[in-house]
């Protein structure tokens, strides 16, 4: 297997140059086309003062652009920041800081929002970015992304940069958060994107005849992974869906006879939500991969109904483990996937341990431990909480909770730690309560997951209001909104006189899940 990202772009160029990688609407890119407009970027790279070691913030959508930057910073060494652009000032600021990124390229608008105005506002924020550059309209002083594209390769500096890059440096780093609030940057190698890749490809037998629908974002490591670097050892296709849209994901199956299709429970539904989804020649999908969360008995028959040669497949992993580390077998019926994640893929291990980390007995309930080359760096600039999460003899303990049949099948219970997903994304309360309290409102506040039909789980936070101060819970929200991604923002919020507390001054979420599961039980009698 291939050690390093240029070195997989390399082979494939050398086995299937010609062959289309990318196609975006009209538009396509072969992997010989690919590799010599990345040597362009990456040298225009060089002449901004990047070199191995640093890091570049990355804000687009599923594009051409996306992918040429990252490419183009593999070969030099560069690590890229992979940014979302539901993200706003909050943590925009803190990531670019706390990543130490030397530069940024964004796309100029997304909606109506504008980037190019945001970033151009937080330049005395941010301590260490010195480029900037956007694709499309930016401004006074930032560089323009097309540019830096024309710009002809004449250096030998390009060709020694790329023989420094090595397996163990960084190439793409994803923040995730944790119980503290403040995001931890995962450090994914190229070693391990590519061991994570190269599992799955084996386990899902895919091939250069497989064309996988590209709708996942770039910026998780479904995307990048599971999707993008799983094609560019495979020498298969993408074709790029710029974010998720229901139509266009149909439309790009039925172009492009797409063979693989990977979404969250969310997309699905969304999916079949659209009106001439019946309609829809979907039969060319072989393969319909669910990640994010447990696949729902009725989810899995609608897809069953509607994907009629697919073969449904859990996919479980994390930023931690760069990608898939347990997937279903294509031979395992819709029972069996309903019932469980998986196993354990390529040779990487799989424990079930008790809070002080002994390993379990089949059947047992306790924390999933991994171990292989899929197993991301550590977190950065965070020592105490790699060491935590990371073990110095190469496992990683996961913070959910699974149990362990005989056959070696992996069935999901639930998290260590308060975090839920909503429609496909982690969200941590404690992230979105700090911005709750910074309201001048807002006294205390305290976040749950419950349940919902549609996205999975959703937050409710309960707040205790400042005496003497009004606030309503749409003024909340558009609070939340100013500084928060929008699946983060709340979706519920009850106002309490005051929190159930313990003796040490903690709140006890525990108590606030009990009230709110005995309330629905009230509701259904």
């Amino acid at each position: 297997m291939e050690k390093t990202i240029p070195s997989a772009l390399q082979r494939a160029v050398q086995e299937n140059g010609d062959k289309v990688f990318l196609y975006e609407g009209e538009k396509s890119l072969t992997f010989r086309q690919l590799d010599e407009i990345t040597d362009r970027f990456a040298h225009s790279l060089l002449k901004q003062g990047l070199k191995k070691g640093d890091h570049i913030g990355l804000l687009a959508l599923n594009q051409m652009e996306w992918l040429i930057s990252f490419f183009a910073a593999t070969k030099i060494g560069v690590g890229i920041v992979a940014l979302s652009p539901r993200f706003r000032e909050t943590e925009l600021t803190y990531m670019l800081n706390h990543s130490e990124a030397k530069a940024v390229i964004s796309i100029g608008e997304f909606g109506d929002y504008s980037f190019a105005d945001a970033f151009e506002s937080l330049q005395d924020k941010l301590e260490t970015v010195e480029t900037y550059i956007f694709l499309g309209e930016g401004f006074d002083g930032s560089l323009s992304f097309q540019q830096m594209l024309d710009q002809p390769v004449h250096s030998k500096e390009l060709s020694r940069q790329k023989q420094m890059v090595e397996k163990d440096d960084l190439s793409i780093m994803i923040y995730t958060s944790g119980t503290t609030g403040k995001p931890k940057g995962v450090m994914i190698t190229h070693e391990s994107i590519l061991a994570s890749a190269q599992a799955q490809a084996d386990h899902f037998s895919v091939t250069e005849k497989d064309v996988a629908v590209g709708s996942l974002p770039f910026n998780h490591v479904g995307g990048i992974t599971c999707t993008v670097m799983v094609a560019l050892l495979t020498h298969s296709s993408i074709t790029l869906v710029p974010f998720f849209h229901p139509q266009q994901v149909l439309t790009a199956i039925e172009t492009f006879k797409a063979t693989i299709l990977g979404a969250v429970p969310t997309m699905y539904l969304m999916l079949f939500s659209t009106d001439n989804i019946e309609k829809g020649n979907l039969d060319s999908l072989r393969l319909a991969i669910v990640g994010g969360s447990n696949v729902e008995a009725a989810l899995a028959e609608k897809i069953n109904q509607v994907m009629p040669n697919a073969s449904l497949v859990n996919l479980y992993g994390l930023s931690e483990s760069s990608g898939a580390c347990v997937l279903s077998k294509l031979t395992d019926d819709v029972e069996k996937v309903k019932a469980s994640i998986g196993v354990p893929i390529g040779n990487f291990k799989t424990k079930v341990v008790d809070q002080e980390g002994k390993s379990l007995k089949i059947g047992e309930e306790g924390e999933l431990a991994i171990k292989g080359a899929c197993v991301a760096k550590g977190y950065y600039r965070d020592e105490d909480k790699t060491k935590e999460a990371f073990t110095d003899d190469g496992w990683l303990y996961t913070g959910d909770i699974v149990s362990q049949d005989e056959a070696g099948y992996l069935s999901f219970k639930g998290r260590v730690q308060e975090m839920f997903i909503q429609g496909g994304f982690n969200v941590y309360p404690i992230e979105i309560e700090n911005v709750l309290t910074s309201h001048k409102a807002v006294q205390m506040a305290a976040g749950i997951g419950v349940p919902d039909d549609f996205l999975g789980e959703i937050g409710r936070y309960y707040i205790v209001k400042t005496p003497g101060v009004k606030v309503t819970a749409d003024e909340l929200l558009e609070h939340c909104e100013k500084y928060l991604a929008d699946y983060k923002v709340p979706r519920q919020i009850v106002f309490k006189e005051e929190l159930p507390m313990t003796p040490a001054g903690k709140i006890q979420k525990s108590l606030l899940k009990a009230e709110y599961l005995q309330e629905q039980a009230q509701k259904q009698a």
